[in-house]
């Protein structure tokens, strides 16, 4: 059987790098990333002179989650300030309770209007 003379029975492949502890703290600094916690957007309704104030209460309670006295401080605040904060969210979520609260208010005949704003 031929050997090869160069090959020597322990030694390390050129394209192989031995490992040390430099190369180990660089990947490590590589895998380390700082991620920002979501923004965050509030949920508003605006006053109208035609939606009727018992369908903002149930629409603040049926898509906010909110108990009856919350769900009417909300409404009085936008009818009595113009506008209200129902809820804060992720930009997700905002969007759609904006759309849910759209679109049920046409439905149902109201011109409701929501907005969203970033906080």
């Amino acid at each position: 059987m031929p050997t090869n003379p160069s090959k020597k029975p322990n030694s390390v492949s050129p394209t192989v790098k031995p490992f040390s502890e430099e190369s180990l703290t660089s990947v490590l600094d590589r895998e380390i990333q700082k991620t920002e916690p979501p923004k965050l957007y509030r949920v508003i309704l605006l006053n109208d002179d035609f939606t009727p104030m018992e369908f903002v209460v149930m629409v603040i309670r049926e898509f906010f989650h909110k108990d009856q006295e919350t769900a009417t401080r909300i409404m009085l605040q936008v009818h009595i300030e113009g506008k209200g904060v129902c809820g804060v969210f992720t930009k997700d979520v905002a969007s759609t309770k904006v759309e849910q609260v759209i679109e049920i208010s046409r439905k149902s005949g109201h011109p409701l209007q929501c907005m969203m704003e970033k906080v």
